[in-house]
């Protein structure tokens, strides 16, 4: 397993160099005790995964809690997890690469508070990408609080015949994806 830092890269290839066809980006976190209204810690944090799909620089299609899976099916939301309770992933997004339409050339993955908290309140939070068979290959961790709602985590992009992720790790002003897709065009 690779532990990603902000701007590594990496090639999504199976041993021995074969592109990998399937991946799964799974995300975790947990909402501080001191998160709420004069740090009551009552409210868990809603944070939500998604996958934005671009083609030549436009906005194309989208997986998140409220559209479950991509036009071309190759995107899947597996799940809304409204508090990050519990041990494990909480949200994961599965990605069948094979299935990507053609003129799609970049996916980003972000992660975004639905009710507006500043992802200062979490910790322990990471993303991973798991391949086909279920083993983890690369993990990013975010080690800092983040002031926005948002996170931009990754960034998969065509590579010949393959795909590339690029760990991002920038805050971004977003409740949702459909906020403004006009600020994740700089992450494309």
């Amino acid at each position: 397993m690779i532990d990603l830092s902000k701007g590594q890269s990496l090639t999504l290839a199976a041993e021995g160099g074969r592109p990998l066809t399937s991946v799964q980006m799974a995300v975790g976190w947990e909402h501080s005790p001191t998160a709420g209204f004069i740090g009551s810690g009552a409210a868990p944090i809603d944070l939500d995964a998604s996958a934005v799909q671009f083609a030549d620089g436009q906005f194309f299609d989208l997986a998140f809690f409220n559209n479950l899976a991509t036009r071309d099916g190759s995107v899947v939301h597996l799940g809304d997890n409204t508090t990050g309770k519990g041990e494990g992933d909480d949200e994961a997004l599965s990605v069948d690469l094979t299935k990507v339409y053609a003129k799609v050339d970049t996916i980003l993955f972000l992660v975004t508070s639905y009710q507006g908290h500043s992802l200062e309140y979490i910790r322990n939070a990471y993303c991973r990408l798991i391949d086909g068979d279920g083993a983890e290959f690369a993990r990013f961790t975010l080690t800092l609080g983040v002031q926005e709602t948002g996170l931009v985590l990754a960034r998969l992009s065509r590579d010949g015949d393959g795909w590339k992720l690029q760990a991002i790790g920038s805050g971004i002003a977003l409740k949702t994806p459909t906020d403004s897709i006009d600020l994740l065009l700089p992450y494309v």
